[in-house]
C-alpha cells in the first residue's frame, strides 16, 4: 500500500512541479521588426507601434512598454526583456527625440525614480482575504 501511495506522490509532484514553459508578454507585443526606431511623426508612431501604454500631455511624451518573461514551474522565472521606449513629439507631431531604455539593465534611469502616489487604503491579512467591510468605493453600474 506504501508502495502505491509513493508512485502517487510522484505522479503528482510531476504535474505540480512540471517543467512547461509559458511565455507571457505584458505592454505593447512589439518584436524585432518594430524596433526599427526611425520614425518621423506621430502618425508613424501609431501606425508601427499602435496606441501608447502612456502619454504625458505636459511634455507631449508617448511611452510604450514591452516586457517578456518565460515561467517554467513556479520557482523559475525569467524576464528575457524589458524596455521602455520615450517619444517626445512637437506641436507640428514631428518626433523630437527618441529614448529607448533597457529596464533590465540601466537600474538608476531618470524615469524609474518617478513614482506616482499610491492612494489605495493598507489592508490587514482579514480584508486581503475577506473583502472590506462598508459601501463600495467603485459602482458596478456604468
Amino acid at each position: 500500500m506504501s508502495f502505491l501511495k509513493i508512485v502517487i506522490l510522484v505522479i503528482v509532484s510531476q504535474y505540480i512541479f512540471g517543467c512547461v514553459e509559458k511565455t507571457t508578454y505584458s505592454g505593447k507585443i512589439i518584436i524585432d521588426d518594430n524596433l526599427d526606431l526611425n520614425i518621423l511623426n506621430k502618425n508613424e508612431l501609431i501606425n508601427k507601434f499602435g496606441q501608447p501604454s502612456y502619454i504625458d500631455n505636459l511634455s507631449n511624451k508617448y511611452f510604450y512598454f514591452t516586457e517578456k518573461k518565460k515561467k517554467s514551474n513556479f520557482y523559475n522565472n525569467k524576464v528575457l526583456y524589458s524596455y521602455l521606449f520615450v517619444f517626445q513629439i512637437n506641436d507640428n507631431n514631428k518626433i523630437i527625440s527618441s529614448e529607448s531604455i533597457n529596464l533590465l539593465k540601466e537600474k538608476n534611469h531618470k524615469y524609474r525614480k518617478i513614482k506616482t502616489n499610491n492612494n489605495i487604503i493598507k489592508r490587514g491579512l482579514l480584508e486581503k482575504v475577506f473583502g472590506g467591510i462598508g459601501a463600495n468605493p467603485m459602482p458596478n453600474s456604468p
